[in-house]
């Protein structure tokens, strides 16, 4: 992926600066965090998923203000 292949994304800074301290030392920086949870939403596995599964990740991604 070259410069030229990335898209800017607002988020609020407090919300950014929680996801960083929370997950920075497993995932280096907040733009390697939500490219992986993107992709886990969008593979196949994601698809193969049951409903109730899904819901779960849902309600976790809103509760820390993705969606």
């Amino acid at each position: 992926m070259n410069a030229n292949d990335l898209q800017v994304v607002r988020l609020p800074a407090e919300l950014c600066q929680s996801a960083e301290r929370r997950f920075g030392s497993r995932f280096g920086s907040l733009e390697q965090f939500l490219i992986f949870v993107l992709q886990e939403l969008l593979g196949d596995e994601a698809a193969e998923m049951d409903h109730a599964e899904q819901r779960i990740i849902e309600e976790r991604l809103r509760d820390l203000g993705y969606i």
